[in-house]
């Protein structure tokens, strides 16, 4: 089933189910007030919405209406829990190369993992608000995943039965702020603004033969400024499975219903060295850092820019028809309004 939180006023938005078309959603408020409501007795509600879901989808329901991407909320639009992983080591590789350095051994066995701010996640189809343009600013295309109670020390041959809901992300990164938050020791913060999710969250079973071994096995699209930039493929080259993902995180806590693990920068090897863009015939990249390592590589400094103010980007899933799965993901880098500035 595909569920979404529509723009209410409140903190938490309105639950809605959504027909697997994207075109139609009804109320599910009588189940559920709010998408995090549904996860703390998922076992119960779960199926109710899926039977809600069915009647969508046949037409059997006369409370549905159009739906408009545009007023969504990020699924959940704030979370108790946010953690990042980097399952694409070639991402990893990258980044380290362009400096002159080789990755640890560990990191092709035991996967990267940040905890990111959950309280303040944008929609997906809201402006990227910064102070300025001069951080780096990023687009990161990723996929995640949204768990009920995950107990700790859970082993990963089960950890992908709390895999409740997919989403895709927009992971905002400050480049220019990352060196001096890493240099520190503890990790990073200011160099991690809000993240926005895709319109719509999915049941596994929406994507059928393409989720396999708790991976997803399609392109994820990204479009900078109107100009196609990636489509790696989102199963290749995952060094960890979001089984693999939850069970890292839950090693020494639990999980609480509602966390959000992301997979990291979707990136490719491409049978290549260093990848291929899409002009050149390849998949291309999920964020512009990675065509400046590349740059740098090549070239000894990078010649592309990060975004600046003004700058789109969009970021989808479609299925073997062509048809988006989860919606888009389309903002716009712009200048924030401070308190202090009136």
């Amino acid at each position: 089933m595909k569920l979404a939180s529509i723009k209410n006023g409140t903190r938490d938005g309105q639950l809605v189910v959504v027909s697997r078309d994207l075109t139609l959603a009804i109320s599910a408020t009588d189940i559920a007030p709010t998408l995090q409501a549904a996860l703390d007795n998922w076992q119960a509600l779960a199926p109710k919405l899926q039977h809600l879901y069915d009647q969508l989808n046949t037409g059997s329901v006369d409370r549905a209406v159009k739906f408009d991407q545009a007023e969504c909320e990020s699924p959940l639009p704030r979370a108790y829990q946010w953690a990042d992983g980097s399952a694409y080591v070639n991402h990893v590789e990258l980044v380290r190369k362009a400096r002159g350095a080789e990755i640890p051994e560990s990191f092709w066995t035991d996967p990267l993992m940040y905890q990111g701010g959950s309280d303040d996640f944008i929609g997906p189809k809201d402006d990227i608000q910064l102070p300025s343009d001069k951080w780096g600013v990023d687009f990161e295309a990723e996929v995640a995943v949204i768990t009920d109670d995950v107990p700790m020390g859970i082993a990963k041959q089960h950890a992908a039965d709390h895999i409740k809901l997919l989403m895709l992300v927009n992971d905002v990164s400050l480049r220019g702020l990352i060196p001096g938050e890493l240099a520190k020791g503890f990790g990073f913060f200011q160099s991690k603004p809000a993240s926005a999710f895709s319109p719509v969250a999915i049941t596994p079973d929406e994507l059928g033969a393409h989720w396999q071994n708790a991976k997803v096995t399609l392109p994820l699209l990204s479009s900078y400024n109107y100009q196609p930039f990636g489509k790696p493929q989102a199963g290749e080259d995952m060094t960890f499975s979001f089984a693999e993902l939850i069970a890292h995180a839950a090693k020494s806590r639990n999980l609480g219903a509602g966390a959000i693990i992301g997979s990291g920068t979707v990136s490719n090897k491409q049978g290549t060295e260093y990848g291929t863009s899409i002009a050149e015939g390849g998949v291309g990249y999920s964020c512009i850092a990675e065509v400046r390592m590349i740059e740098t590589i090549r070239d000894g400094q990078p010649s592309t820019s990060f975004m600046q103010f003004g700058d789109h980007i969009k970021i989808d899933m479609h299925d073997e028809d062509g048809n988006s799965i989860f919606g888009s993901i389309e903002q716009n880098v712009v200048k924030a309004g401070l308190p202090h500035e009136g």
